[in-house]
């Protein structure tokens, strides 16, 4: 057991490798995460993979899934889109996945399914980058679910050994599953997720009327050929490995990677019943001033790439103490530090403390 524990983080790092570089610059902060509104249901949800219950008919789509990177990259091939619904004990998706060639072949709980074309669920409910949830499932509707204490970029590990308690999820197919000879349509997620099942030897976070939380929303999509009457990755001629794939998401990360948790969606909670009446969404405190705290971590982690530690003093970042924001706010900043740790509280005006460390951990100090 200890063994294929060792074996599925190997191949988890090895999946990421590649990704772990900072994004060099730091515009990508100024782009405005997608949101969505999460209304309560009115009568109970059946999972089964179907969206039968008047529920989910009155919940709204989300918007149409793009590149991992943004608006600059290729549109995806095929269409993904979601719906979110709540209650006193789940969180409930419907995701559709537009797909000609549904396959999946592995079976058993916690496979990495992600070598697959998968879809996959990112929860972070208390906005601090540390501590979220991962869920992965295939067509086969197996599960890989985790917790990462914190991001890779901070040395982090992945939890696989966690198992969510009282998971519910279902597949339907439009179409057949792992049959090459004809052309599919597509499939559908549904998944309720037990808010009391969120958390690891620590309280959870329940939701209330206008809780915002950190989510965002991944595909995992392949390209393969037939072999033996079985779908496989296809590999480069030249170097034998498996061309990369395609990473789809609900909101644009920016950089291929998604343990960037800041750069998440926000999802509103609304207690108005689904289809009854519309709330409408407002930009977290957080999330429209924690933009700024967070160039100066991406600008502590270059400096430390470049001269092996990280800046003692603001003015080492071109940064001072003071400055305003976009919209004329005034910013205040503290910071400690040492060759490798750093701490930065930002006070926004008399409204706001938050403070970021130099493994991202991020607090809301005056909630």
């Amino acid at each position: 057991m200890v063994r294929f524990i060792f074996l599925m983080v190997f191949l988890f790092f090895t999946h990421f490798a590649y990704s772990q570089k900072m994004a060099l610059g730091y515009e990508y902060l100024k782009h405005l995460a997608r949101n969505y509104v999460v209304y309560q249901t009115i009568s109970e949800i059946n999972i089964d993979g179907n969206p039968n219950e008047t529920s989910w008919q009155l919940a709204e789509w989300s918007d149409y899934f793009q590149d991992i990177e943004g608006e600059t990259k290729p549109k995806p091939l095929y269409q993904t889109r979601f719906k979110m619904l709540w209650d006193n004990q789940y969180l409930y998706i419907l995701a559709e996945l537009e797909e000609p060639h549904i396959w999946a072949y592995y079976s058993k709980h916690d496979q990495i399914v992600y070598y697959e074309n998968d879809f996959e669920i990112f929860i972070d409910p208390d906005w601090d980058t540390h501590n979220y949830f991962e869920f992965e499932l295939n067509a086969q509707n197996t599960l890989f679910d985790l917790i990462m204490p914190k991001p890779y970029r901070n040395s982090g590990r992945a939890k696989i050994d966690w198992n969510i308690k009282d998971f519910k999820s279902e597949i339907s197919v439009d179409g057949t599953l792992n049959n090459p000879e004809d052309i599919d349509k597509s499939w559908t997620v549904e998944v309720a997720i037990p808010f009391m099942s969120l958390t690891e030897n620590r309280e959870y976070v329940m939701p209330g009327n206008g809780s915002c939380w950190k989510i965002n929303f991944s595909r995992v999509q392949w390209q393969t050929e037939v072999i033996d009457g079985k779908y496989q990755r296809i590999k480069d001629i030249k170097t034998n490995k498996f061309l990369s794939e395609n990473n789809w998401v609900w909101s644009a990360q920016g950089v291929i990677n998604m343990h960037f948790p800041e750069r998440w969606g926000l999802v509103q909670f609304s207690s108005y019943l689904v289809g009854n009446n519309v709330t409408d969404f407002q930009i977290p405190k957080q999330e429209e001033f924690g933009k700024y705290l967070w160039s100066v971590y991406y600008k502590q982690q270059k400096h430390k790439r470049e001269t092996g530690k990280y800046a003692n003093f603001l003015s080492e970042l071109g940064l001072s103490p003071s400055s305003k924001t976009e919209n004329g706010d005034s910013i205040f900043y503290e910071m400690k530090a040492e060759n490798k740790r750093f701490a930065v509280i930002m006070k926004v005006e008399n409204e706001l403390k938050l403070s970021l460390n130099q493994d991202g951990l991020f607090q809301i100090l005056n909630k």
